[in-house]
């Protein structure tokens, strides 16, 4: 599903280049649920961007589903996007004018669908638990009930791939337990996940964790959840 091979990311401030991803080479299957770690700075988000096709590398190869993404341009990035890849972030996002519903179609808004978007935003908040929740505003709904709206939204094109950067960051540890379990669940249907976490508890749900540090990965191993241990 996802292949990178000696990928690195350089940004210039003030006339200096700051190098924060350096010769990061990975694969990672279809179905996969990985974990990605590092302290703050050390690179994960920039990581997680570059997956996502938010950000190009500056060196290095980023093939996605047999697809070269590191040649593509920015069009061709956001069309793979929409219909490949599901965001899921710490800070939800929402638009607090809008109802759950209408939060979840915005996807299916820059998609080629003919369906009934309201009908299908509606199906994929009921599969996340919120069927009684889909005319409240953001602001009527708790903190993991938002991020059950996010999950929502992130699912409705039905892509193959979900990033997640800090989902249960901003969660209280029963709703981040909710999070988790839909995220479990997607797992075992086949969707692959890769989740950015500061959370051990968290990490150790997953098949397999990549640790980061300074903008290298550190360690790659996987987890209790499946049999043997990797390490580069």
């Amino acid at each position: 599903m996802i292949d990178v091979h000696e990928l690195s990311k350089t940004f210039v401030k003030d006339g200096q280049e700051m190098r924060v991803l350096q010769d990061i080479s990975v694969t990672i299957e279809e179905g996969e649920f990985v974990a990605i770690m590092a302290p703050s700075g050390m690179g994960k988000s920039t990581f997680l961007n570059i997956l996502g096709c938010l950000d190009k590398p500056s060196g290095g190869t980023y093939t996605l589903d047999g697809v070269a993404v590191h040649d593509m341009n920015d069009d061709e990035l956001s069309r793979t996007r929409n219909k490949k890849i599901g965001f899921v972030f710490q800070s939800f996002h929402l638009l607090p004018r809008m109802s759950a519903w209408e939060n979840v179609i915005l996807p299916l808004i820059y998609s080629d669908t003919d369906e009934d978007m309201r009908g299908r935003a509606v199906r994929v908040l009921e599969s996340v638990g919120l069927s009684d929740r889909v005319n409240h505003l953001p602001r009527e709904l708790s903190g993991g009930q938002q991020q059950r709206v996010a999950i929502a939204r992130a699912l409705v094109n039905s892509p193959r791939i979900i990033l997640a950067d800090e989902p249960t960051g901003n969660l209280d540890s029963v709703s981040g337990q909710e999070v988790m379990g839909i995220f479990r669940k997607l797992h075992a249907e086949g969707t692959t996940l890769i989740v950015v976490t500061h959370d051990m508890d968290v990490a150790m749900q997953a098949d397999r964790i990549i640790q980061m540090k300074d903008g290298r990965i550190s360690s790659d191993r996987l987890t209790g959840n499946m049999q043997g241990e990797s390490t580069q």
